[in-house]
């Protein structure tokens, strides 16, 4: 990976997105290490940590972290969480944070020479070709080495410069964790039936803990 220490860095972060990719790699991040890594690359201007809160909910294990990172360095960017019954009467919630990253992105543009997008999100593919167009280098952080890929192959295409995850674990590392299992496909009579799927919520369902 290749940073210029007197360019100036913008990291944007999707939340959902970097705990899934750390969970499926098998580590659980230290956020105070990890805007220390960005740190000693450039000269780092903004950090932004995106993520989705129900609102409705009395005690959100999320938001103790969201907290922290406020005190910490990071600018939190929140919105409401929005919950809805599908067809087959199962809860899900939607928490699409795209249009906020992108708004950020590309106001901070102008002062910025590189941006950091840790998402993988086919759909900010647009938003950094428009970043790019202004004259801004545009790395994304994400991982392929996990099974899926964690990022879109269109997102990765447009960037200017790939960065794995994985690559960055011996820097922001906090606990070694048993990696996600791959998922049983879903033809398999092992599946359970009535599992509902992954929601943009339910990593944040398992306890919270405080970065130390």
């Amino acid at each position: 990976m290749h940073f210029d220490p007197q360019e100036r860095l913008g990291l944007f972060i999707d939340g959902v997105h970097l705990y899934g990719a750390s969970r499926n790699l098998g580590f659980d991040v230290d956020y105070k290490n990890l805007l220390g890594f960005f740190r000693r690359q450039a000269r780092l201007v903004r950090a932004s940590y995106y993520t989705a809160l129900l609102e409705n909910d009395e005690y959100s294990p999320l938001r103790p972290l969201v907290d922290w990172l406020g005190y910490n360095g990071y600018c939190v960017v929140t919105k409401p969480a929005r919950e809805y019954t599908d067809a087959n009467g199962r809860r899900r919630v939607r928490g699409d944070i795209a249009v906020e990253m992108a708004v950020d992105v590309l106001t901070l543009a102008p002062r910025l020479d590189h941006a950091v997008i840790l998402a993988g999100d086919g759909d900010l593919r647009r938003m950094m070709e428009a970043a790019q167009q202004q004259g801004l280098r545009v790395s994304v952080l994400s991982t392929i080495r996990t099974q899926p890929a964690m990022i879109a192959d269109e997102l990765r295409r447009q960037a200017d410069q790939f960065i794995d995850l994985s690559d960055l674990a011996p820097d922001i590392i906090r606990r070694q964790i048993e990696p996600r299992p791959r998922p049983v496909p879903a033809r398999s009579p092992e599946r359970p039936t009535d599992r509902p799927r992954a929601t943009p919520a339910e990593p944040f369902r398992d306890p919270v803990e405080l970065p130390d």
